[in-house]
């Protein structure tokens, strides 16, 4: 630095600021305070809605190839919940996705990434579009299907002839203005007009970006940057924000824009869930609804046959997931409701919610996102030794 920028303070050396950081907070450094009433977790209301459809869960199932196929989203909506469809991957590539997956899971794991790049690298079908989304509603489920930006503008005429009742624009960054060399990218505004189901888009972790997205007319947005299980985009590149601050901070731009839009746009909260725990803390930082990934890989009706990776694991020049072993833990309903055996909070997500709602003296979402947290960076370590502890050899 040249000597004519320092500042002298007495005889010390004082160095201007360059930039200061911001402190974010992850699952794991904070806790929720308990109410000053409580409530009967089953008088707990915790619907959710997007534009006019409405689901008794506040909980979607991620796009990903080894979460979500046709059976998994009708089980999943007959549960209250919503699966979303991957249409630009396994299911629309393959006419026998089945036999692709477990190929998949039958690889070891150094030939996996090689593997998924040959196998990603095939076209998408147009013909199997239009058929995934028809079974699933034959099937008895609500569709909501996810295609990337680059791919929107020329699957949606296909998308809404098919009647899909949910599509949603998504990639590890997607933002309201994007510069490329085409003479017209993806324009949210037009794409929301043209299409007659709710646009969600995701996904973004800022008050600005997120505050762009909602002022185009989309009816929810996606908040999370690399904080999934099979994700490795932050030790690729470098990007994301932890969970609970990119959450506070989604949650703050739909309260601007509702106050001046009068149009509330619902956060969902996407990626980096373990436990129930992490759901209930989500809520309270503004979420209000979850996606989840590994947590429902684990389920027997997942598709991935225990094995979870991620949809940018196949990209043919910069690879950022990986296949992970999830194992195959209880069934769909037993992850949601229970009855479980387990104590690490890893089933019954629905009644963990209601009872932290219960605690906090929250009878719905929007009161739940108004209950105190603090930040509590040994809240998972506090008094747990024997927990903690490892087995004598």
């Amino acid at each position: 630095m040249p000597s004519d920028k320092l500042l002298l303070k007495g005889d010390k050396v004082s160095m201007p600021v360059f930039r200061e950081l911001r402190r974010a907070y992850g699952f794991d450094e904070v806790a929720i305070v308990p109410g000053d009433k409580t409530i009967n977790p089953d008088q707990t209301n915790i619907d959710f809605s997007i534009g006019d459809l409405t689901f008794s869960l506040p909980i979607l199932a991620a796009a990903m190839d080894a979460v979500t196929d046709i059976n998994f989203a009708a089980a999943l909506s007959k549960l209250g919940g919503l699966a979303v469809l991957n249409l630009e991957g396994i299911q629309t590539k393959y006419d026998n996705p089945h036999e692709i997956l477990a190929e998949i899971a039958a690889t070891p794991d150094n030939r996996t990434t090689t593997l998924l790049q040959k196998i990603y690298s095939q076209p998408i079908k147009d013909n199997l579009v239009a058929k995934r989304i028809c079974e699933v509603k034959e099937a008895g489920g609500v569709c909501a299907v996810s295609v990337t930006p680059a791919n929107a503008k020329r699957l949606a005429p296909i998308i809404s002839k098919a009647e899909a009742d949910i599509l949603i624009v998504q990639s590890t960054v997607t933002t309201a203005r994007h510069i490329s060399k085409s003479n017209q990218g993806l324009i949210f505004d037009e794409l929301c007009k043209s299409v007659p189901m709710p646009v969600v888009v995701g996904n973004c972790v800022s008050f600005s970006a997120s505050l762009e997205l909602m002022r185009t007319g989309i009816a929810a947005i996606l908040v999370g940057v690399g904080p999934g299980a099979a994700c490795t985009s932050r030790e690729v590149l470098g990007v994301g924000v932890p969970q609970i601050t990119a959450t506070m901070d989604c949650a703050a731009a739909r309260d601007e824009y509702l106050k001046e839009s009068g149009r509330y746009v619902p956060v969902i909260t996407d990626g980096g869930f373990r436990k129930g725990g992490e759901l209930c803390k989500a809520f309270v930082a503004g979420a209000d609804a979850v996606m989840l990934g590994s947590v429902f890989a684990q389920a027997k009706e997942a598709p991935g046959l225990g094995y979870h990776w991620g949809m940018s694991h196949p990209h043919p020049a910069l690879p950022r997931g990986t296949r992970i072993k999830v194992g195959t833990t209880a069934s769909l309903e037993q992850i949601l409701f229970g009855p479980t055996s387990v104590t690490d909070g890893s089933q019954n997500l629905v009644g963990a919610l209601r009872t932290a709602m219960g605690v906090c003296g929250a009878s719905n979402i929007k009161e739940m996102q108004k209950a105190e947290m603090v930040i509590a960076p040994s809240i998972i370590t506090e008094g747990k030794s024997w927990q903690l502890s490892l087995p004598s050899c």
